[in-house]
């Protein structure tokens, strides 16, 4: 049974002592529902794109040490996505990010996950039109859930969300559950907050 965190909640990414070494971090999301079904309706469908920042002393510092659909492979094979998803559509998680946490460079101390609206501005799109989402970290070994953050708050008119941080704390990772809306409109945006 996994735990369930608060907005700020920070956890240790171990088990039982051992420690977590891979992790699979899913996030999910739905787009609520309209009132009535229109097949003529030329609105499209919410697309979210999650990705992750890799940070130097918590700055980023170069555009190699973000991982998402335009660069699914951290060259230190530590982190991977597994592939975008346009639509949000069905159950459980909608974008995936597999981490290797005793392989992540030693000069990155965190690991940032955000999520935003492709094309937000331009559809008329927000979070506030988004409900059920999630992040849950799950040991991927055994595909145990371990931790998982439901994000209950209004985000309407933000336009992009930092769902979490996995970071380094004394040769520890842990995991801080943010849930932060913000009104970037693209990932250049949101990497700006960390130069």
């Amino acid at each position: 049974m996994a735990v369930s965190l608060t907005k700020g909640q920070k956890v240790s990414l171990s088990k039982g002592g051992s420690g977590l070494t891979r992790i699979l971090i899913g996030l999910g999301w739905d787009e609520v529902q309209k009132a009535k079904f229109n097949p003529f309706s030329k609105t499209k469908q919410i697309d979210c794109d999650a990705s992750a920042i890799m940070l130097t002393d918590g700055k980023f510092t170069s555009n190699k040490d973000i991982v998402y659909f335009g660069n699914l492979r951290h060259s230190s094979n530590s982190i991977m996505h597994m592939g975008d998803n346009l639509t949000g559509e069905g159950a459980g998680d909608d974008e995936q990010v597999m981490v290797d946490l005793p392989n992540i460079p030693e000069e990155f101390d965190k690991v940032v996950i955000v999520v935003n609206i492709y094309e937000a501005t331009k559809r008329n799109q927000h979070f506030g039109q988004i409900q059920n989402a999630f992040i849950r970290i799950e040991d991927s070994l055994t595909g145990e859930e371990m931790y998982r953050y439901n994000l209950t708050d209004d985000y309407s008119d933000m336009t992009a969300m930092i769902f979490g941080e996995v970071y380094r704390h004394n040769d520890e990772w842990k995991f801080n559950a943010i849930g932060e809306g913000t009104t970037d409109t693209n990932l250049n945006e949101i990497v700006k907050r960390y130069l």
